[in-house]
């Protein structure tokens, strides 16, 4: 057993050298996509692109013997570039997209199929890179210039000379919208975070302070009573005995309303989100406008939240819309909610986000109902079956001075 694992570890120490090589830098593009979710691998599915090099020569020149030499050698060079520059920290990954320019420019006169390693390079540079939309396209469109005129002097037909750049340039151009995307979809998840960090240290604030105006009186009242119940008892008064039961009573009272205190704090998923959807949607210049909810089971305030969340986020990324509502509403023994905006409506596909939401009022035997407005704009009413509740002051004991006082020498 010892002598086969010797023999595996002796098996792989000449491939030590490529650990630190396959290695992503923490600002890498690999790393960015694996702290969004995704695989690392997902950008190397553009290498099927590359099957264009191995393609070309079909509209021309053929499969010649230089042709194969000139892939044998330039085709692992641009993989090594291309894993390179995604691997590679942000400030170093350009210098690989543009040694595959080079490698391009310095192939024209021999290697037709070169000019797929030039499309990589110009797609990369952006990829591999964050910066100005203008700076990008002027990069561009000198790559090109360059491209051209080497082709010009290596004697390329005019047709070559059109089409190469415009789909470089093309290509690019959605390159750069993808890569902008990406860029506005991080930004909004940072401050959709920062906005629930915030919201949830306001919340825990709130309960702090509700829970010492809670118990504050009622501990030191219960602590006064027992003091006076041991001096009572200490001179024989049968007045002692009174006093431990109205302690009694008031530690009871102070239980029940901790306890309806905690059933009201359950809605705070809820108002938390309202409060957290209302900060995100101020930061997109969005108004929202919401009433408190009413009181409801709480896997049912759970479900709504995350349906919220969904629509609020839909409305900041999508819908460039200037006023927002947020309606509760009882009918019957079912709950309402609907969250309208003004935008651009338009729904027609729905996307995974929209499942999620109908999946989680599903399983409460729901309905989820997504409609475009006849003024602009998009309407998501959800309708629940939920009992009426009674609200935490319903249920709790009168909390006042003169009911715990009652009794009181």
């Amino acid at each position: 057993m010892i002598g086969r694992d010797r023999l595996l570890l002796e098996s792989t120490v000449p491939f030590k050298w490529l650990a630190p090589l396959l290695r992503p830098a923490p600002d890498s593009a690999v790393a960015d996509h694996r702290r969004r979710g995704q695989s690392g691998l997902s950008d190397y599915i553009h290498l099927l692109w590359t099957s264009w090099v191995f393609l070309t020569p079909l509209f021309g020149g053929g499969y010649t013997a230089r042709w194969a030499l000139l892939t044998l050698l330039s085709y692992p060079t641009f993989l090594v570039l291309y894993a390179r520059a995604m691997l590679a920290p942000r400030h170093h990954a350009p210098r690989y997209a543009l040694a595959m320019v080079a490698m391009s420019l310095v192939l024209v006169p021999w290697y037709p199929s070169g000019i797929s390693y030039f499309v990589f390079g110009c797609v990369m540079l952006r990829v591999c890179r964050n910066g100005s939309t203008w700076r990008y396209l002027l990069q561009l469109l000198l790559l090109n210039t360059v491209f051209v005129g080497t082709a010009w002097l290596a004697g390329w037909a005019w047709q070559n000379l059109v089409w190469i750049p415009f789909m470089s340039v093309v290509i690019g151009l959605i390159s750069n919208m993808e890569a902008v995307n990406k860029e506005r979809d991080a930004q909004l998840q940072l401050s959709q975070d920062e906005v629930r960090r915030l919201a949830a240290t306001a919340e825990r604030e709130r309960i702090g302070r509700d829970l010492h105006d809670l118990l504050g009186h009622t501990l030191s009242l219960i602590t006064l009573k027992l003091e006076l119940s041991r001096k009572l008892y200490d001179r024989g008064d049968a007045r002692a005995r009174q006093e431990i039961g109205e302690a009694e009573d008031i530690a009871r009272q102070a239980l029940a309303q901790v306890r309806s205190a905690v059933t009201g704090f359950r809605s705070s998923d809820l108002a938390g989100e309202l409060a957290s959807a209302r900060l995100l949607l101020e930061c997109q210049q969005v108004h929202l406008d919401y009433l408190p909810p009413p009181p409801m089971p709480l896997e049912i305030e759970r479900a709504l939240a995350l349906v919220l969340r969904e629509a609020v986020t839909n409305i900041a990324r999508h819908a460039l819309a200037g006023n927002a509502q947020v309606h509760f509403a009882r009918e019957g023994h079912s709950l309402l909610m609907q969250v309208r905006d003004n935008g651009r409506g338009g729904v027609t596909t729905e996307g995974n986000g929209l499942a999620g939401m109908r999946e989680r009022i599903a399983a409460l035997r729901g309905t989820l109902q997504l409609e475009a407005l006849p003024q602009g704009g998009t309407c998501i009413t959800v309708r629940v079956p939920a009992p009426a509740m009674p609200t935490p002051m319903d249920r709790a004991p009168d909390p006042s001075p003169a009911s715990l006082l009652k009794g009181t020498p």
